[in-house]
């Protein structure tokens, strides 16, 4: 139970997050054009922001990322001994 606390947790900080980017980015474009340059960046970083959103998702989901840790540490340990 405490496993699925952490995800939904991460989960809605990662949503939190989006749609403060969201937000932002809304703001900057309805600005005049001089802001154009930072209004695309922000479209830029909420695309960036929502690929890292599902990679994270997945990679949790999935194991990914224990998997990867026990590699890199049995590599490690293996290059030491």
């Amino acid at each position: 139970m405490n496993h699925l606390t952490q995800e939904t947790t991460m989960f809605d900080l990662m949503i939190r997050m989006l749609l403060d980017v969201q937000h932002r980015a809304t703001a900057l474009l309805q600005r005049e054009d001089r802001g154009q340059t930072t209004a695309e960046y922000a479209l830029v970083m909420l695309g960036a922001a929502g690929v890292a959103m599902l990679l994270l998702g997945w990679a949790t989901r999935s194991g990914a990322i224990g998997k990867l840790f026990d590699v890199v540490l049995s590599g490690i340990v293996g290059k030491v001994k």
